[in-house]
């Protein structure tokens, strides 16, 4: 990548003025320092707020806890992997030589945050609203899609429910993993259904949504899955497939196949 990146004007709809921030944005920790961590942590922030204010706006008559969980349903790891893969945001991101051999520049999780950093850095570069506008603008087709209405009953209820009706004993959760930076910490856990050798197992930024993607797993596995849970499942070989158009206007795609 070409140490003065030309800003992905059409993407964002935002020219930057220092692009200085643009290439932090873009450079993964493992390229060394500075990085995109800190950016990462303030778009985080910035992408809840503005996401949180546009579902208010668009479902006046939801309650709070039915805005929570659409707002989770797009503020979430695979929703902003797909929005970076609908930019070609892998395409640009500067990665060390290892994380690059390993096929960071396709990682869900470098994918979400990469894109979180960049919209901290047009926060920093533009303000408020500019920032506000590219949120919009990245988000507009889940925003669109928006359901009316939300499943009033998360996946570990619908599996207890299940499991109960058929005399079944509940669930055991437990925890396999934690990774990551300490204001992104990553969990993974396992549901096993203690009468068989079903297990399933989810990933997300929190103990609590993790069980829920395993629980929705573990229904999809039972073929009771029904509705769709808020919070979709995710199981150990789960990947997302969505690709989109690259992103021209930042320099350095070349980078990657260097």
């Amino acid at each position: 990548m070409s140490e003065h990146p030309e800003t992905p004007k059409g993407a964002l709809g935002y020219q930057f003025r220092d692009t200085g921030l643009l290439l932090q944005a873009l450079t993964h920790r493992s390229r060394g320092t500075p990085n995109n961590e800190r950016l990462e942590f303030l778009g985080d922030a910035l992408l809840n707020f503005v996401i949180g204010e546009a579902v208010f706006s668009a479902r006046p008559g939801a309650a709070e806890g039915d805005l929570s969980r659409l707002r989770s349903a797009i503020v979430r790891e695979d929703t902003l992997a797909i929005v970076a893969r609908r930019i070609g945001l892998g395409e640009v991101l500067r990665l060390g030589p290892g994380e690059l051999k390993s096929g960071g520049f396709r990682r869900d999780s470098t994918l979400a945050d990469a894109l979180e950093a960049v919209l901290g850095a047009v926060l920093c570069d533009g303000g408020f609203d500019a920032a506000r506008e590219a949120c919009l603008q990245l988000f507009a087709p889940e925003l669109a899609a928006l359901p009316q209405s939300v499943a009033p009953k998360d996946a570990k209820t619908r599996l207890q429910e299940h499991l109960q009706g058929s005399g079944r004993p509940l669930p055991d959760y437990s925890l396999v993993e934690e990774s990551g930076p300490p204001h992104r910490r990553r969990f993974r856990v396992r549901c096993r259904l203690k009468d068989g050798d079903l297990e399933t197992w989810g990933e997300d930024l929190g103990r609590k949504p993790a069980e829920q993607s395993a629980a929705g797993a573990m229904l999809v596995l039972l073929g009771a899955a029904g509705a769709v849970p808020a919070t979709p499942a995710t199981t150990d070989n789960n990947a997302s497939a969505s690709a989109g158009p690259t992103m021209g206007d930042a320099a350095g795609a070349g980078e990657r196949n260097a």
